[in-house]
């Protein structure tokens, strides 16, 4: 159940924004940060917690840091009722961090983390049982995750 945007004041958004910045805050800094006492702070923001709009907290990973420099884009096209495959296969490999349903003549977008090139054949070759890829290689991030917009 996801609440509509409208009913998000300019506290919520600063709320939103400021752990969007830092989402390990305590309860106090975020209740200081946007004029509210902690229990209030706390109130607002498990009512946006229930309503899914914060959906979880996360800790960002460096994958070069852990033994993943390189960074693959691939797009697959499933051959003719494979689709669910494709999605199951995503799932079942560790490298793939990201995938999703995009429209157009691929019907999927991975992000995929590897150790080194050679890796790419034997992640690409159970994806080709199913269809077709198209792969890029990330040179690098000028502008890596950020949050959707939050102003009103």
């Amino acid at each position: 159940m996801a609440v509509e945007t409208s009913m998000l004041d300019p506290t919520d958004r600063r709320i939103l924004e400021e752990l969007a910045a830092d989402a390990r805050l305590t309860l106090a800094e975020l209740g200081r940060r946007v004029n509210l006492s902690p229990p209030a702070a706390r109130e607002r923001l498990q009512r946006l917690e229930r309503t899914g709009v914060i959906k979880g907290y996360h800790a960002e990973i460096d994958p070069t840091a852990l033994g993943y420099p390189l960074t693959a884009i691939v797009r697959v096209r499933p051959a003719a009722r494979q689709l669910p495959r494709i999605q199951e296969l995503a799932a079942s490999i560790p490298e793939v961090s990201e995938c999703h349903r995009i429209t157009g003549e691929d019907c999927f977008f991975l992000k995929i983390h590897l150790r080194s090139l050679d890796e790419l054949d034997g992640v690409l070759d159970q994806f080709l049982v199913y269809g077709q890829t198209t792969t890029s290689l990330v040179q690098s991030s000028p502008l890596p995750h950020r949050p959707p917009p939050l102003g009103g």
